[in-house]
């Protein structure tokens, strides 16, 4: 399957206005001099990356909603991109380089083999650091088949269309996407996709998958030392630690779904 072919499901679903396309080629130069701090960066790029394209840009004049500019965040534009990754491709670390290489908001879709990926990146003015941009965090729902999608990445894409999105302006709009991600990563652990639109709701779902990914990572280094536990009294203590966290992994599902308070 082709890059063109299998982003074209995700590109589709976006709906993006004529007028805002580009479809044009990014060379893998451009990303090298804005996006590589070290060798290492520039070699990831460029044995990781097999072609990079600019989708569209989103701006007042191409999609008709308004930009948002602060002090600390430039909503200007949102430049929506694709990325085709090579097998040995270092994933996580390719997708924050090209998030960090641009300086306005960025919705990337990054496809390895026939599974793909989609992310955003909030950003903000650096403090005190002239024209330097920070990326706060990037929130990224991978493993996607656009081709053959599962009933929940179904629900997902027919999300995604640009006027399903909030649009008092392009901050909002990029934050809709956002909340869509989540909504996405939610469903896997959840077995529901389900929209949150009120802000209490998409706070709680945030803060329980985040919840859920420091509670695994607890799981997994009490699971560890039960391993190498000698003592019974030790594996007991550690057993009964790790049936608590399993509760409150199942908590922070159910909070997901807004089944609990």
């Amino acid at each position: 399957m082709t890059e063109v072919a299998a982003t074209d499901p995700i590109i589709t679903a976006l709906d993006l206005p004529p007028g805002a396309r580009l479809d044009m080629r990014v060379p893998k130069k451009a990303l090298l001099e804005q996006g590589a701090p070290t060798a290492t960066d520039k070699r990831a790029i460029q044995d990781g990356i097999e072609e990079m394209q600019w989708i569209a840009a989103l701006k007042p004049n191409t999609v008709a909603i308004p930009a948002f500019v602060n002090e600390d965040r430039n909503y200007s534009e949102i430049a929506v991109l694709s990325a085709m990754l090579r097998p040995e491709a270092r994933s996580p670390r390719l997708t924050e380089l090209i998030h960090r290489a641009i300086p306005y908001p960025v919705l990337l879709i990054t496809l390895s083999g026939s599974h793909a990926a989609l992310s955003v990146a909030p950003k903000r003015a650096a403090q005190n650091e002239g024209n330097k941009i920070v990326v706060e965090r990037i929130v990224l729902a991978d493993e996607i088949d656009p081709g053959a999608p599962s009933t929940i990445e179904r629900s997902f894409l027919e999300s995604l269309a640009l006027a399903l999105q909030p649009a008092r302006d392009l901050s909002t709009v990029y934050d809709g996407w956002l909340v869509r991600i989540e909504a996405l990563n939610a469903a896997r652990l959840s077995g529901q996709f389900v929209l949150a639109n009120e802000a209490d709701r998409i706070d709680r779902r945030r803060a329980a998958l985040e919840e859920h990914a420091r509670l695994l990572r607890e799981i997994a280094q009490l699971r560890a030392q039960a391993g190498r536990a000698k003592q019974i009294n030790q594996r007991v203590d550690l057993n009964q630690k790790i049936k608590a966290v399993e509760a409150a992994i199942d908590r922070a599902k159910r909070l997901m779904l807004g089944d609990v308070e």
